[in-house]
């Protein structure tokens, strides 16, 4: 190792200390590792953490700087590591390989000096600045995967040189960085970045780690959009004290199994069933050991490949070999130590997926690489087996027939199976806001009367194009009750939001429906239709009715799906006597606060018109007296 004598520059770096912040597996809240951070900058005398690299490449001492810190780190987090196998993420300066002093080599003295392997360091490069030398960084990237380090691309998205990254590093795992991740939950351009970001690494071969976590909420969006890791104060800030830290932080494993109880995990039973394990070879062997499978094996095409502590790291297939298992002097040049020593120049990357990913995520993974082997399957990062082409469209298959199962057979949109289920998981999920939409068509018997089954049909499949157009997001769930009647849940959105669209929506549905009239009937404005007495009366044209029963977050609703009904049906009279047809409701208004014992106060309510227009439920207590309630399950 260099040996760094600058008396000045070691006083002031001695000044500096290393935190560590957990990178939690975003399904297990096992920690898969903990970044290096440096701390007290300023007592070292410098303005920033920044500074201290910026100075160093200015005087030509990046390097030895580096390798100094380096040791540092090495050294004081070995004290945590021997309790389990956790990776240590260090930061490198993309100059560093462009600095005067640079000299390769060094790294892997101090491992072994500080008891590492190559699997327990990871090594985080940023975007911060552009390489100078595109050509011989890709070679120095390449001298560190194929002694087998691990390389992350940090703060991705923020600079300049991303790209050029992604190509030249060909890094196991992307960091996103903070700016994309904050009150993601509420910006859709945001959600886009990271889930295009997401499915570009795992097309890659590459795992995703979500940086600056800091709510539930952010936490929720990162793992529907399927990221693998998080990093942030909703896990835990940066820790000095070493004592801190665990190897494994609960309460992201306990938000994974509330929400697998709920339901949100369905895919989980199909995938398992059909992941087949090959038994994989481990990344350090040598090219002899392969060679040998190959010919003993003789109906293998590939092998899948891991590291000592059976993370995936990709595939060997047969044909990077074939030349040398038909050459007449394959097996000497194979045992060769020279040649065969390493084999990570035969490894491929393929797409790796975790075993809690949705269906339709596998899918999207598969298409977009469609390679031969399918997809590395792993859970809490470790290998468990591959999902084959074969096996993932019959996965497809299975769920098509589910969901035909469930579906309503005029226009596709899920039943009442699934809609039941849907009720059960919002009103159990107490953390997050839900509005439970029911839609009703008024006067839609007399115009089936007049016009057929036929064209009521097709009344019933534009109003679901509608719905399918507003309904289809990560958020938001559609499903079709029977006949002219619908239900959308919406999950996390602000009441004001859900009022103008609603509105927007009546309005369109009754302009649309005009046209489903002959002429004369459009320009009177009403049918001329005999009631059940026998008696003509006018008919207005078909409107729609719109209920909205919110259900706050953060309050124990104590409600049973019955009861959300009838609060639901109470809600649909007053919307038809409504001049807009759509009325609003807190459930929190029905049920009496306090105690355990809560009752739906489903008999005691005025109902007023608010100044938007909708039909607001208001409690009152009759002579200061409840007259009657219903008791919540």
């Amino acid at each position: 190792m260099v040996e760094f004598t600058d008396q000045k520059w070691i006083c002031r770096l001695n000044k500096l200390d290393f935190a560590f912040q957990p990178i939690v597996n975003i399904y297990t809240g096992n920690a898969f590792g903990f970044e290096a951070l440096l701390r007290y900058h300023t007592s070292a005398g410098f303005v920033s953490i920044d500074h201290i690299f910026d100075q160093a490449y200015e005087q030509g001492l990046l390097h030895q700087v580096d390798l100094y810190l380096r040791q540092k780190a090495f050294i004081k987090f070995a004290k945590f590591k021997k309790k389990s196998h956790i990776k240590l993420f260090y930061n490198l300066d993309s100059r560093l390989f462009d600095s005067k002093d640079y000299i390769p080599g060094n790294t892997f003295g101090l491992l072994k000096k500080y008891g590492y392997s190559l699997d327990d360091v990871c090594f985080e490069i940023s975007e911060k600045h552009q390489f100078h030398n595109n050509i011989d960084v890709s070679k120095i990237l390449e001298a560190y995967r194929c002694q087998g380090y691990k390389i992350a691309v940090d703060d991705f998205g923020t600079g300049f040189s991303g790209l050029q990254l992604l190509y030249y590093a060909e890094p196991d795992y992307i960091k996103i960085d903070r700016f994309f991740i904050q009150n993601m939950e509420n910006d859709p351009k945001k959600r886009l970045v990271v889930s295009t970001i997401v499915n570009f690494a795992h097309f890659a071969g590459s795992l995703v780690l979500a940086e600056g976590v800091e709510t539930r909420d952010e936490y929720s969006q990162c793992k529907e959009i399927g990221c693998d890791m998080i990093q942030g104060y909703f896990v835990q800030r940066p820790q000095l004290d070493l004592n801190q830290l665990k190897s494994r932080y609960d309460e992201i494993g306990k938000i994974f199994r509330d929400d697998k109880r709920n339901g949100s995990f369905k895919d989980r039973s199909l995938i398992s069933n059909e992941i087949k394990y090959i038994q994989p070879v481990y990344s350090d062997c040598d090219v002899i050991t392969i060679f040998d499978k190959f010919r003993q094996e003789e109906n293998a095409s590939f092998f899948p490949i891991i590291n000592r502590y059976e993370e995936p790291v990709g595939v060997i297939r047969e044909t990077a070999f074939k030349e040398y298992i038909f050459s007449k002097f394959g097996r000497q040049l194979a045992e060769n130590p020279s040649f065969g020593k390493d084999i990570s120049k035969f490894i491929t990357k393929i797409p790796i997926a975790d075993i809690h990913s949705s269906v339709e995520k596998l899918i999207e993974t598969y298409t977009q690489y469609n390679n031969n082997e399918g997809l590395i399957m792993m859970d809490d990062m470790k290998y468990v087996g591959l999902l084959s082409t074969k096996s993932l469209l019959k996965i497809i298959h299975e769920k098509n027939i589910t969901l035909a199962r469930n579906q309503n057979p005029l226009t596709k949109l899920p039943g009442n199976t699934m809609i039941h289920e849907y009720f059960s998981e919002s009103l159990a999920d107490f953390k997050s806001t839900y509005h439970l939409i029911y839609f009703d068509f008024d006067n839609f018997k007399p115009y089936n009367d007049r016009y057929g089954f036929r064209n009521g049909d097709r009344l019933i499949l534009m109003f679901a194009d509608l719905l399918k157009k507003i309904g289809f997001s990560e958020n938001r769930f559609v499903g079709h009750i029977g006949g002219d009647d619908f239900f959308i849940g919406i999950k996390n959105a602000k009441r004001s939001e859900i009022t103008e669209e609603m509105t927007r929506l009546a309005q369109q549905f009754k302009k649309d429906a005009v046209s489903f009239y002959d002429e004369q009937t459009r320009k009177k404005g009403f049918m001329m239709e005999k009631d059940r007495n026998g008696v003509e009366r006018k008919i207005p044209l078909i409107t729609v009715s719109i209920s909205v029963l919110e259900l706050p977050h953060g309050v124990n609703r104590n409600c049973s799906i019955e009861n959300a009904a009838n609060i639901i049906a109470l809600l649909k009279k007053e919307a038809k006597r409504s001049e807009t047809g759509i009325s609003f409701a807190n459930i929190m208004e029905f049920i009496s606060p306090g105690s355990d014992d809560s009752h739906c106060l489903l008999n005691n309510f005025a109902f007023e018109t608010t100044p938007d227009h909708f039909c607001d439920l208001h409690l009152a207590k009759k002579h200061k007296s409840i007259l009657s309630s219903t008791r919540l399950n």
